[in-house]
């Protein structure tokens, strides 16, 4: 497999560490999106989007949205890590953890948006960083009700889910752009429980041949 991906994207991102968690090896191809990389012909012939990440199986076939693919993985992999629980309502609970930072916080911030505001809204740093603390924020704070109503070392229970394949990146994201995270608890240990994994710190962006300080 070919995971197409840029090391600070938190969607692919998501995927690395569900590759990880399901022990799959594959082949990172760098697409660096601030110079503008995934808009070139090369790279519009892997994704009609423009948009990373793609992931790229055996057979040629490829996969584009991190949610769909890390579902991809789960279905065609379920062990050794299953990232969807045995029961319904555990799966409608972790897939609305998820879609809380994937839905509603990650496509207000994302780097399409940012420029965006900055280039087009002609935002300054300093309201464009206010915007994305303020959604970062919101959506922390909901998450954070969720989790203080189920115990569990991770996000649902005491493994990794779809959930906390999300939550991970988005802390880094948040810590990056130095946006509030006190009063998160629940939230902040299951960050913590996934980083003392080998597979989440093998997917963290430092880790990425494409690193950049």
């Amino acid at each position: 497999m070919k995971l197409y991906s840029y090391f600070r994207s938190s969607a692919s991102f998501r995927v690395r560490i569900a590759l990880n968690l399901k022990g799959l090896a594959y082949d990172y191809v760098p697409v660096h999106l601030p110079s503008g990389a995934q808009k070139k012909a090369e790279f519009a012939a892997v994704s009609a989007e423009g948009l990373v990440p793609v992931l790229e199986l055996d057979d040629g076939q490829r996969l584009t949205q991190s949610m769909a693919i890390i579902e991809y993985l789960d279905e065609t992999h379920p062990l050794p890590a299953p990232l969807l629980p045995p029961d319904a309502v555990g799966r409608a609970r972790v897939r609305a953890l998820a879609q809380i930072v994937a839905c509603e916080i990650h496509p207000l911030n994302n780097l399409r948006v940012l420029k965006y505001l900055v280039n087009e809204l002609k935002t300054g740093d300093d309201a464009k960083n206010a915007w994305y603390r303020h959604w970062v924020r919101l959506g922390l704070q909901s998450y954070e009700s969720h989790l203080a109503a189920e115990p569990g070392r991770f996000s649902h229970g005491d493994t990794p889910t779809l959930a906390d394949c999300c939550l991970v990146p988005q802390i880094f994201n948040a810590q990056r752009f130095d946006c509030d995270l006190s009063g998160l608890p629940r939230t902040m240990a299951a960050f913590e429980a996934c980083m003392g994994l080998e597979a989440f710190q093998k997917a963290q962006p430092s880790a990425c041949p494409d690193f950049e300080a």
